[in-house]
């Protein structure tokens, strides 16, 4: 391994499978995906865009559970090996001494990121019933502790950086509207106690073919000696609708809305069965990394046609090299 993996844990355990033998892909697909399918509990009719990591000796997780009134639920969830999981029927239950929090409407798209001695999830919160960003916090996946709204709608896709920079939290979002947004860009958002957001910086925009209508963050960043590595999805409009790929970017390690290197083509795109037919066709959208410090193996839960869960696999150094190959910037 020639890049170095800043804070991130030995996960020896973690869900890995060798990329296939003849294979140039940069990130490969895992044979046995979905790895949730959208039957998983009782009460709902898809499982997918949901966060992952490490917790105790396994897994905890917050899952987007749309139920079969369709109405956008989280759930939080456990697991021994990161593949076969418990999740939990009932929505979580945030508790908040903000009155103008409750009740709680809807939520989905959630991601999880540990922060010195706990566990931040974000997700795209109702707020009236307008979409905007929930902040809240857990040490155990059973009690959840909600803060104020980061943002004003509209926005979507807060994704955390695991640590302070420069001494403030940050944050990616992206701006959106009311509806399934024709536009979209990512931007970093800074904050000194998760509660006052701002020094907005403008990270990117869409760009080459593959993400030309709107893009936004992933995954938690990856800490490394090279700068912050993510992956980010990018959205192309054809001719029957939306396109959901993804590709990485290299990000500054003290400035992170400064774009050290982009990828020109997407990594993934909707080509198997399970990303391209179900509730919603055509979509591989990222929402967690799983990262072995001792390896730099990352294994990617993404979301399979907003209808199933499913793995892929890459290694720190493949991605890296493959910016530094094919960087558009």
């Amino acid at each position: 391994m020639k890049v170095k993996i800043l804070n991130e844990k030995s996960l020896p355990n973690m869900p890995w499978e060798a990329k296939p033998a003849g294979s140039g892909d940069v990130i490969w697909r895992y044979s046995k995906n979905p790895v949730i399918m959208r039957n998983h509990i009782p009460c709902s009719n898809s499982i997918f865009n949901s966060a992952v990591v490490p917790y105790k000796d396994g897994y905890a997780g917050v899952f987007r559970a749309d139920d079969k009134s369709r109405n956008m639920n989280i759930h939080a969830g456990f697991s021994k090996d990161g593949l076969n999981w418990d999740i939990e029927h009932e929505r979580i239950a945030f508790k908040t001494d903000i009155p103008e929090m409750a009740p709680f409407q809807y939520g989905y798209d959630p991601r999880v990121c540990w922060i010195e001695d706990r566990y931040y999830v974000t997700w795209c919160n109702s707020y009236k019933y307008k979409p905007t960003i929930g902040v809240a916090y857990t040490h155990d996946f059973k009690e959840f502790h909600q803060l104020e709204n980061a943002y004003l709608p509209f926005n979507r896709n807060g994704v955390m950086f695991p640590r302070k920079i420069n001494g403030l939290y940050m944050m990616m979002s992206r701006p959106s509207d009311s509806g399934h947004t024709p536009f979209g860009d990512i931007y970093i958002s800074q904050s000194p106690d998760m509660t006052f957001w701002g020094k907005h910086r403008h990270v990117m925009g869409p760009s080459r073919g593959w993400e030309s209508t709107k893009i936004g963050a992933g995954p938690i960043p990856i800490e490394t000696d090279r700068g912050w590595l993510i992956f980010y999805h990018g959205v192309l409009t054809s001719c029957n609708g939306f396109v959901y790929s993804f590709s990485a970017a290299l990000l500054d390690i003290n400035e992170p809305w400064k774009v050290l290197k982009r990828g020109i083509e997407y990594l993934i795109s909707p080509q198997m069965d399970y990303e391209c037919w179900g509730d919603v066709p055509n979509v591989c959208f990222p929402c967690a990394n799983l990262v072995d410090a001792d390896t730099g193996r990352i294994a990617i839960y993404y979301g399979l046609a907003d209808t199933h869960t499913g793995l892929c696999f890459t290694t720190v150094d493949d991605v890296i090299n493959y910016l530094d190959n094919n960087s558009q910037v």
